[in-house]
């Protein structure tokens, strides 16, 4: 059975159960070349099945044996939780017996105490008037001969009962005793002020609990808010002796806070007066020390001394906002710093807009005047504006154009200047202004700055810039309006930046906000009207100085040599100039103009440069050797136009080159050359016209060979 207990291994397999005792059967495998011996293997395992079955025989029984123990067991526990129950419900009676009894006694104790104290109440008052009528009677009699009133280190008792005196005294009729309510009444003031001294000994010598004794025993005197007034008095005693006010008030309420919770019994009140303090006596003389200084005499100092003197006291009351100053402390600062500011807040922004008038009229006015420049007036009213509409209309320089030596009379350093003085002028309104009146302060501050940049500085470089463009026929001509173009440009995208950073945030949320954006609009509109209007008149310009050079340097002979074999040239001085002077306006309109600008003008140059071109070549007759001369020049004017890039400029050009090889093409190919892919939607007087130039159109070969 041993051998068998050896053979159940955990986890339990019966498969491998019955490998095992297989292995372990002499002849029951092929173990060290024993030979298979299936009897022997069916004897063992008839062996095992009887020990098996005797083995499970005597487990039932101790199974059995162990379930019965277990049922007697349980019968035992369940009669001994009964008897536990029964037990608990006694105790829980007598519990509740107790409870009944302890509150019966609870209730004659209370009921006891309350006849006792019913006794000894009116006893203790009694004893208590009674000691009031015998300090009462010394006062009568004029001596005063109790301990309590003689000994200095009784001062607390004698100013409790002086004070309980003092509130009889104030009952009884004046005529009958006036001399012993002067009497108490005296007493109850030499009392007040020896505890005052006493307070304020004590918070000389720091000694913090003294103080918390001294200001428990005021507390029910009159004079309590003077002891308040003396330790804040005494708090800011070489607590202002650096040249930073703000800081120096912060550590002090900083340092005050701490102590006052351990002296009065109202501290948040305290430390409330003593900020009040500092606000309405060292901060206002302060702040009106460095303002009325400046006040009428250099209005920027003024600006900027309001700025931050109103911006370190808000940063002070946000420090203050940490303390308990009560229930609403932020009404409470918000009416400290009004109470300081308020006669210079009125009327900041007049002085504001005074001040942003006057500077930005002398940033101005200097710039002038290093120029050695006497500002036109550009005039308005009925004739200036029937001018204006007219050259609007017509392009036409109406007066004489005047000279500007190339000075476009635009600066960024004036520009930057007057951004820098309307950027703080923002950065104030937004401090120093009441939110109700912000957006309206701040339109009044933009329309400074649109007044002075807009206005009477860029508008006025657009006039004498447009004034400046010489007429289309002038020679040597120097174009200058393309700088105005490029700088205004510049100064202008500085001008938005300013009103998207600065102007926006403040009037975002408000109806002024719609206002500015239609004012910014106009300007706008106004701007690009002028420039349109200068751009075309220098475009028409540039135009006019190509003509002047092809009028000069082109010869009739260029097209019709009388020599047709001895011609060296690849093409005609005229083309090599023109297309110099074109370059130089392309690199310049590039550099002048960014964005779509640059191709729209582009555009409309190249357009006019080739129709410049066109009428050119109109004008003269072409022998075959000066026709492909002419190939040549438009081919070098296509060349030209490829710095453009523009598609449509190219494309013309590529027509025109195709337009030429009319002048040379053999009679018998004109119709195949007119039909290709170039010319074949071409208008047939244009292509004729062409034809028309060739000094052999006269044949009648040519002539029926076009027809």
């Amino acid at each position: 059975m041993a051998t068998t207990a050896e053979l159940f291994e955990e986890p339990f397999v019966a498969d491998e159960y019955i490998e095992r005792l297989a292995w372990r059967t002499p002849g029951g495998g092929s173990r060290g070349g024993e030979a298979f011996d299936p009897k022997r293997l069916l004897d063992e395992f008839v062996n095992h099945i009887q020990e098996l079955q005797v083995m499970d025989e005597r487990i039932q029984r101790k199974v059995e044996k162990l379930e019965q123990q277990c049922q007697k067991e349980a019968k035992e526990f369940a009669k001994k939780v009964q008897e536990l129950q029964k037990s608990n419900q006694v105790a829980f009676q007598h519990f509740q017996e107790l409870d009944e009894h302890i509150s019966y006694v609870a209730t004659k104790v209370c009921h006891l105490g309350d006849q006792l104290e019913g006794v000894n109440t009116p006893r203790q008052r009694a004893v208590e008037a009674q000691k009031l009528m015998k300090y009462f009677n010394e006062f009568l009699d004029g001596e005063l001969k109790s301990d309590v009133f003689t000994n200095s280190e009784k001062i607390k008792e004698a100013a409790d009962i002086i004070q309980k005196l003092h509130l009889i005294a104030q009952e009884l009729p004046f005529d009958r005793f006036s001399e012993v309510k002067s009497k108490i009444a005296s007493k109850y003031h030499d009392l007040e002020c020896q505890l005052i001294q006493e307070f304020t000994g004590a918070q000389r010598r720091g000694e913090i609990s003294r103080m918390r004794e001294v200001a428990a025993v005021l507390l029910h005197f009159k004079g309590y808010s003077h002891c308040v007034d003396v330790y804040i008095k005494q708090c800011q005693e070489g607590a202002f002796l650096r040249n930073d006010v703000f800081e120096d008030a912060a550590i002090l309420c900083q340092r005050v806070n701490k102590q006052v919770g351990e002296v009065f019994s109202n501290p948040e009140t305290v430390l409330a007066k003593l900020i009040q303090n500092i606000f309405e006596v060292k901060l206002q003389s302060y702040v009106k020390d460095q303002l009325e200084e400046h006040r009428k005499s250099d209005a920027e100092q003024y600006l900027k001394n309001l700025y931050d003197l109103y911006t370190r006291t808000t940063n002070l009351s946000s420090k203050l906002m940490e303390f308990n100053l009560g229930t609403d402390k932020q009404t409470f600062l918000s009416k400290l710093i009004k109470s300081i500011f308020i006669s210079y807040l009125e009327n900041y922004i007049e002085v504001e807009i005074g001040y942003l008038k006057s500077r930005s009229a002398l940033i101005l006015q200097r710039y002038y005047d290093s120029k050695n420049h006497q500002k036109r007036s550009i005039g308005s009213g009925g004739i200036q504006d029937l001018k204006e509409r007219i050259r609007q209309r017509t392009n036409l320089p109406l007066g004489p154009s005047i000279d500007t030596h190339g000075e476009t009379f635009l600066s960024q350093e004036v520009v930057v200047n007057l951004l820098q003085e309307t950027k703080e002028a923002f950065e104030r309104c937004h401090r120093l202004s009441d939110p109700s009146d912000l957006p309206k302060n701040a339109f009044r501050i933009f329309s400074m700055l649109v007044e002075f940049l807009c206005t009477e500085h860029i508008d006025y470089a657009l006039e004498t810039g447009l004034a400046g463009i010489p007429s289309s026929d002038s020679k040597n001509a120097n174009l200058y309006f393309l700088d105005v173009v490029h700088q205004a440009n510049t100064i202008f995208h500085l001008f938005d930046k300013q009103f998207n950073d600065h102007l926006m945030p403040l009037i975002s949320s408000s109806p002024k906000l719609s206002e500015c954006l239609q004012k910014k609009k106009e300007i706008i509109e106004q701007m690009e009207v002028k420039l349109d209007m200068g751009i075309d008149r220098t475009l028409n310009c540039m135009i006019g100085q190509m003509k002047h050079i092809l009028a000069a340097e082109q010869k009739k002979t260029d097209f019709k040599p009388e020599d047709e074999n001895n011609v060296l040239i690849q093409y005609t001085n005229a083309c090599v100039k023109v297309c110099g002077y074109v370059r130089k306006q392309v690199e310049k309109i590039r550099n002048s103009m960014d964005g779509k600008n640059v191709d729209t003008v582009l555009m409309e140059l190249g357009v006019r440069f080739h129709r410049l071109i066109y009428e050119h070549l109109q004008q003269y007759s072409y022998s075959c050797m000066g026709g492909m001369l002419a190939i040549c020049d438009v081919a070098e004017y296509r060349k030209c136009a490829k710095d453009f890039k523009i598609a449509l400029v190219l494309q013309l050009f590529d027509t025109l080159h195709a337009l030429c090889n009319l002048l040379v093409v053999a009679p018998d190919n004109l119709k195949q050359v007119c039909s290709g892919e170039q010319l074949a939607n071409l208008d047939k007087n244009i292509l004729h016209s062409f034809v028309q130039l060739r000094v052999d159109y006269r044949s009648a070969r040519l002539a029926r060979h076009f027809s």
